[in-house]
């Protein structure tokens, strides 16, 4: 999976800091365990990890380097939401499909 250079860089900030990637991980774990599916999960994630990033780039050196460069337009976390979901959770079991009436 291919992140954009704002969502690399939020990966490996919550790599490195380990209470704030135990606070993702519970966070991840119940979005997911609330929504319908991984879909449903990541569409509610992504904006809650931009609200995130703009929090941070008030207060940790990479993150205002980016900011004062490049400014803070809203950035897709798509693709970092879709992966927190695949590496902290365990996948949900499919929908068995409904057997056809017996004749």
């Amino acid at each position: 999976m291919s992140l954009n250079r704002s969502e690399q860089l939020l990966f490996d900030y919550l790599e490195k800091h380990r209470e704030e990637r135990q606070h993702w991980q519970e966070k991840v774990r119940r979005i997911f365990t609330a929504a319908a599916d991984q879909h449903e999960a990541a569409a509610q994630l992504g904006p809650e990890l931009w609200r995130y990033f703009e929090e941070r780039s008030g207060v940790v050196a990479p993150f205002k380097e980016i900011a004062q460069r490049e400014g803070l337009r809203k950035i897709s976390m798509k693709n970092l939401a879709e992966l927190l979901i695949r590496l902290w959770t365990e996948p949900k079991p499919k929908k068995k499909p409904a057997e056809p009436p017996p004749f």
